[in-house]
């Protein structure tokens, strides 16, 4: 085992230092990050597009910033120029923006260098990535286990040790949720919180919140505090330690669609209640936050499905021709013409569940949840091949707690906290009120020094399969 192969345990704030020390140069770091990817991603398909040499390029002209010379990853629905940008979809599966966002500017700013892009589901729309375009994206901690979606790309990836952090985004759970189910820690910012990440606005972009997947709480923070954006929120900066005073916690199990979690989702919130507690935090039940969650999911997928319209609206005059079955999958052409047909009162729901949600969290500094109602799930449990009621009725089943924070424009974090008999892990999730990313990360520090989960290494991993 070579000293290179040791820097797959360290975090990206660790191997910055090195460089910086001069112990190792950036091309170190890409040559170390390449040797990785071949070794594990073949298993895992959670790369779809990479340019080594461009990140090598960008190196020899030299690299600045908290992060300089770390290898990176975008999520396959941000462009970054140069790098095919498919956004999962045979409609864009040539696509090759010639320009990045304000959100990839700092990314590189922060002296990232990004070597490629990760899977993600069609369009960002579901929560399991595999594609008709891409195929499947694996979990590092069991190959027939979906790596959840849509971020599903960026969480086998950092799980699996190619990267120490990786480009997420989140419109319903899908920083949170694929983190949860690799093991890692994610965190969901505030609506308004960070610079945009595209060019094209959509109706949906207020859903939508873009961050990062990470092994270490430090890395979170301190990448949320070089995207930040100027605006309405106070200005939160680098959070650095874990938080000093006693948190205020309400819990509960029920989702908002008056369902129970499945037992083991139980158990570890059980055992994160009993964790805060012991870290001196007033932990409490709490109601169930007045939303009906079913009229909230039709909402959901109908703002999904009305923005996708659109977007097919201004293409189709372009292409000259609909698009058809050959360019989206059955899942997305559903949604399509769901949205089409209308009857939904998208604004009505979303302002109602903003508000039920808002006020049932107002008593606490932080409310307490599951981050899925279920363990990871098997690939083609969430298919984009099955009908659209079949696969909305599995994602109210499982992928419950977790959009209406972003409707509500909460910050939300998935801590990996527990781990099931058969060593598959269930992610502990918790919101503050919009602007609070600083109780959340304050407390996830402490999380991570009481219970640290940096040493776990998924089966697939390059740690494990190297011995690293």
């Amino acid at each position: 085992m070579s000293a290179f192969d040791r820097v797959a345990r360290l975090d990206g704030v660790a191997q910055a230092e090195l460089v910086r020390q001069g112990e190792l140069s950036a091309q170190d770091l890409l040559d170390a990050c390449e040797r990785r990817l071949k070794l594990v991603d073949p298993l895992l398909h959670s790369v779809v597009t990479r340019d080594f040499e461009a990140a090598r390029r960008r190196a020899a002209r030299g690299v600045s910033g908290p992060f300089a010379g770390v290898p990176f990853l975008f999520k396959d629905v941000c462009a970054y120029p140069g790098l095919r940008c498919s956004f999962g979809s045979r409609l864009f599966a040539s696509h090759l923006p010639d320009q990045g966002s304000p959100f990839s500017e700092r990314a590189d700013a922060a002296g990232l260098l990004t070597v490629g892009k990760s899977a993600t589901s069609e369009l960002g729309m579901i929560g399991s990535t595999e594609t008709l375009l891409e195929g499947v994206t694996h979990n590092p901690w069991g190959l027939t286990l979906s790596a959840s979606g849509s971020s599903g790309g960026a969480a086998a990836a950092v799980a699996a040790g190619i990267v120490p952090l990786a480009h997420a985004s989140d419109g319903g759970g899908s920083i949170r949720g694929p983190a949860a189910s690799a093991g890692l820690f994610g965190l969901k910012p505030s609506r308004g919180r960070t610079v945009p990440s595209s060019m094209t606005p959509s109706p949906y972009d207020a859903l939508l919140s873009d961050g990062c997947i990470s092994r270490s709480v430090r890395d979170t923070a301190l990448f949320l505090s070089l995207v930040e954006a100027e605006g309405p929120l106070p200005r939160l900066g680098y959070v650095r330690e874990p938080g000093g005073k006693a948190l205020r916690i309400g819990y509960h199990s029920t989702t908002l669609i008056g369902s129970e979690p499945e037992p083991e989702c139980l158990r570890a919130l059980e055992s994160s209640v009993a964790l805060c507690q012991q870290l001196g935090h007033r932990v409490e039940p709490a109601p169930v936050p007045r939303v009906d969650g079913r009229a909230l999911s039709a909402a959901y997928f109908a703002c999904a499905g009305g923005a996708l319209a659109g977007m097919l609206a201004v293409l189709e005059p372009m292409l000259g021709r609909q698009v058809g079955s050959e360019d989206l999958e059955p899942f997305t052409l559903e949604l399509i013409a769901a949205a089409r047909a209308g009857g939904v009162d998208v604004r009505g729901c979303f302002e109602a569940a903003a508000h039920a949600y808002l006020d049932s969290l107002s008593p606490y500094d932080l409310l307490l949840t599951p981050t899925y109602a279920t363990r990871p799930w098997q690939l083609g449990w969430m298919s984009p091949l099955l009908p659209r009621e079949e696969l909305i009725a599995r994602t109210e089943q499982a992928v419950c707690y977790t959009p209406v924070h972003n409707i509500a424009g909460c910050p939300a974090m998935s801590v990996p906290l527990h781990w099931s008999v058969d060593g598959v892990p269930i992610g502990s999730h918790f919101a503050a009120a919009p602007g609070r990313e600083d109780l959340l990360l304050g407390l996830a520090y402490q999380l991570e020094q009481a219970r640290p989960w940096a040493d776990r290494w998924a089966p697939y991993s390059f740690v494990r399969i190297a011995g690293a």
